[in-house]
């Protein structure tokens, strides 16, 4: 995690996609416990929910061994994308979010973070610890409903080298951040070449201490 700047005490890392740096707005979800330290060792992972370039919400600080993110049904203490104040109006947005439904369920397990979809629909994962780092790019993985895909692997990514990815060529480079999007894909296959064309998108950032 980088360090936070003076002005903005609450700051949390910032995008791999936008760059720049979050700061926290008052308010949010009752039930999430927002990031006060970059070192903060409680937590192991945040979660920021994006449609399209803009983030919406705070970030959600994960505790728990597993964390559910849905969008409006009820299923306890999770995520709920659904209660996020979105002023976005794009019909492919509101499209998508109608159909993010039970959404995934994240799981801190002993070899790694397993992603299940819950949902109906296809999600879309990328992460350094699924493919080669030597690779020229890393490869988007498409992950029908009802399955489920290790997308996070902690001890190669402490062995991790920057990938020679053109989404990170402008920033520092952290193996520590998984990308997830809903419905839509991006990258080589797609018309989206870069996540932040997807309607509706997770950035996973895990505690790397």
């Amino acid at each position: 995690f980088s360090s936070a700047p003076a002005d903005c005490p609450d700051s949390v890392p910032s995008s791999t996609e936008t760059g720049g740096t979050n700061c926290l707005a008052p308010g949010g979800l009752s039930d999430s416990q927002v990031l006060q330290e970059p070192g903060d060792r409680s937590h192991w992972c945040v979660v920021a929910y994006w449609e399209e370039k803009t983030r919406v919400g705070r970030l959600y600080s994960v505790q728990e061994p597993s964390l559910d993110i849905f969008y409006d049904l009820p299923q306890g203490n999770g995520f709920c994308l659904g209660q996020l104040n979105s002023d976005n109006k794009s019909q492919l947005v509101q499209k998508v979010r109608s159909k993010i439904g039970y959404g995934i369920q994240l799981t801190k397990e002993v070899d790694g973070v397993w992603v299940y979809n819950r949902s109906s629909y296809p999600i879309f994962i990328k992460s350094a610890t699924l493919d080669n780092p030597d690779s020229r790019t890393l490869l988007v993985h498409k992950v029908f409903p009802g399955f489920s895909i290790k997308a996070f692997d902690y001890e190669k990514a402490y062995t991790l080298q920057r990938p020679n990815d053109h989404e990170f060529t402008q920033q520092p480079w952290t193996g520590f951040t998984v990308q997830i999007s809903f419905v839509k894909g991006w990258g080589q296959c797609y018309t989206r070449q870069f996540i932040s064309s997807c309607p509706c998108w997770l950035e996973v950032i895990f505690n790397n201490r």
